[in-house]
C-alpha cells in the first residue's frame, strides 16, 4: 500500500511540476520574470549595467560607482503592471506599464541649469565637465518624481519556449528612466 501511495504521489508531483513549468512558459510570465530581475538586481542585469557604465568615457571611477548606485535604486523602486498579451502563432507582444524615477526630467533640468549658470562649472577659468557631471549625479541621486511608460515587449516561441526578444533602445531608455532625454 505504501508503495502505491508513493508511486501516486510521485505521479502527482511530476504532473504538477510539468503543469507548473508550462504555466511559467507564457509570454506574460516571461515578461514578469524579466522585470522582476530588474527589481531584484539580478546578476545578469547588473553585469549589463556595468558594461554600459564602463563604456561611459566621461566618468571617473567615483562617478561610475555613483551612477551605478543611482540606476540600481531606480530598478529596485520600479513597479509594473501587465496590461495586455497578444499571441499570434510563434510571436507575442506583452504590453506592460512601468513606473520609474523620472531621470529624464532631472537630466534636462541639469542641462538648463548649466546653461544659465555656466560660471559654477568653471575651474581655472575653463569649463569643467567633471564638475558638471558631479552636479548632475547629485541631482539624479536626489530625484524622487516618478513617470509611467508603456513597454511593448515582443517574444518569439522557439522549440516550445517563449523567448523575450532584444530590447529596443527606446525600451532600454524607459527602464532607466531616461526616455525623452
Amino acid at each position: 500500500m505504501k508503495k502505491i501511495l508513493c508511486v501516486l504521489a510521485l505521479i502527482v508531483c511530476l504532473t504538477g511540476c510539468d503543469t507548473f513549468t508550462k504555466m511559467d512558459n507564457t509570454p506574460i510570465k516571461k515578461v514578469e520574470t524579466f522585470l522582476n530581475k530588474y527589481q531584484t538586481l539580478d546578476s545578469d542585469v547588473l553585469d549589463s549595467l556595468d558594461y554600459v557604465i564602463a563604456e561611459e568615457t566621461l566618468f571617473n571611477s567615483k562617478q561610475r560607482d555613483k551612477y551605478r548606485d543611482i540606476i540600481k535604486t531606480n530598478y529596485q523602486k520600479m513597479t509594473y503592471k501587465i496590461k495586455e498579451e497578444e499571441i499570434d502563432g510563434a510571436s507575442a507582444t506583452v504590453t506592460a506599464e512601468i513606473e520609474v524615477i523620472d531621470y529624464s526630467k532631472t537630466m534636462s533640468e541639469a542641462e538648463t541649469y548649466k546653461e544659465e549658470n555656466l560660471n559654477e562649472f568653471l575651474e581655472n577659468g575653463e569649463y569643467s565637465e567633471a564638475k558638471f557631471i558631479d552636479y548632475r549625479l547629485d541631482k539624479l541621486k536626489e530625484a524622487k518624481e516618478k513617470v509611467k511608460y508603456t513597454l511593448d515587449l515582443t517574444l518569439t516561441k522557439v522549440d516550445e519556449e517563449w523567448i523575450l526578444d532584444d530590447l529596443s533602445k527606446e525600451n532600454e531608455a524607459k527602464l532607466n528612466g531616461l526616455y525623452n532625454y
